[in-house]
């Protein structure tokens, strides 16, 4: 059908994209823009769903965050990543927050959720490609790849990802991006 052609189409991508950047090969398009800026943007992509879902989404940027000298549309994809499955994962009443904020060399940008959390045990495998927490979820949840692809996109621009979570407390990602 159309849309398992689709869904291939968009696995050989992501695959792809996932390759290149292992490989140290995925082009970056750098530039100067403002955190606040990325965050604000993909809260704008996400507002219709966020309200769709009763989950409150917010920016909140600190204005010291120092300029990225990043890949925005790259980014973007991290950040849409993340906030899609912190969206996925939080009930209606919840809260996902994009924030920014100096760090010491660079800035991070955090992805919190007040959703069902990851259990400890998870938390080690949620950057590994084609793994899945829940592993009741269908073909539809995804293939695995987009922490995996997360990583990797972050790394390629100096950076690194981490995870705190508990299941029942909510989930926050980190992202560290060094100052250039």
């Amino acid at each position: 059908t159309l849309d398992e052609t689709r869904r291939l189409a968009r696995l050989v991508a992501e695959l792809q994209t996932l390759s290149l950047a292992e490989a140290g090969q995925l082009p970056l398009h750098r530039r100067e823009v403002a955190a606040a800026d990325l965050l604000e943007d993909v809260a704008a992509r996400f507002a219709g769903a966020a309200v769709e879902a009763g989950v409150v989404l917010k920016v909140t940027p600190d204005e010291a965050s120092p300029p990225l000298f990043v890949d925005p549309e790259r980014l973007e994809g991290v950040l849409s990543n993340l906030t899609a499955n912190a969206l996925r994962h939080t009930s209606a009443g919840g809260h996902v927050t994009l924030s920014a904020t100096a760090a010491t060399g660079g800035a991070a940008l955090l992805v919190a959720d007040t959703g069902e959390g990851i259990a400890a045990d998870d938390l080690p495998f949620v950057f590994d490609r084609f793994w899945r927490g829940d592993r009741a979820r269908g073909r539809i949840a995804g293939a695995g790849l987009g922490l995996a692809i997360a990583r990797q996109l972050v790394v390629a621009h100096g950076g690194t990802i981490e995870v705190f979570s508990a299941p029942g407390e909510g989930t926050t990602f980190v992202i560290f991006l060094p100052q250039v």
